[in-house]
């Protein structure tokens, strides 16, 4: 059944299947049916990789988004988790 907020919703439904969240394969679907999957798969980049943050600035960015269990995660719990919000 077709949502009204989703714009691509085979596209969806395949990153859904691949495990992705709802909220970033609707994200991802969303960006890819208005401006067209080229011109989303070159955007980004312009950050370091979270593997080059320090462990205060990946506990900022996880508060920031919110991801439950923060405090008692390490360098690399936060980097995967960052990397599967």
């Amino acid at each position: 059944m077709p949502r009204s907020q989703i714009k691509d919703e085979k596209k969806y439904q395949k990153l859904r299947e691949k495990g992705e969240s709802k909220e970033k394969a609707a994200r991802i679907s969303n960006a890819q049916a208005g401006q067209g999957s080229s011109k989303v798969g070159r955007k980004g980049g312009k950050n370091p990789s979270y593997d080059d943050w320090s462990k205060d600035d990946l506990l900022k960015r996880a508060r920031e988004i919110g991801i439950e269990g923060r405090s008692s995660m390490n360098k690399s719990q936060l980097v995967k988790a960052l990397r599967d919000h």
